[in-house]
């Protein structure tokens, strides 16, 4: 359930958001002496970079867009000006 939660909050933030919380927690992973007791921070960060990775994909294909489209506009606001 706190999964959940953590994963439902993660969404909202951005990209910048997102890779800070990730240096946060490979940041205390590096503090902790004990590996064992970090187990769980390590599937916290597994979770995150997959969250990461998604949203990553999914900003770079809206900007991939974006740009397709504005470069359409462009080849026909030219195109008129020709004619």
């Amino acid at each position: 359930m706190k999964d959940k939660i953590l994963l439902d909050d993660i969404k909202d933030k951005s990209l910048n958001e997102l890779t800070e919380l990730a240096n946060n927690i490979i940041e205390n992973l590096e503090n902790k002496k004990n590996l064992e007791d970090s187990v769980e921070e390590y599937q916290k960060l597994i979770k995150l970079n997959g969250l990461i990775e998604k949203k990553f994909q999914k900003t770079s294909k809206e900007i991939s867009q974006s740009t397709k489209d504005k470069i359409q506009k462009i080849v026909k606001k030219n195109e008129k000006k020709i004619k």
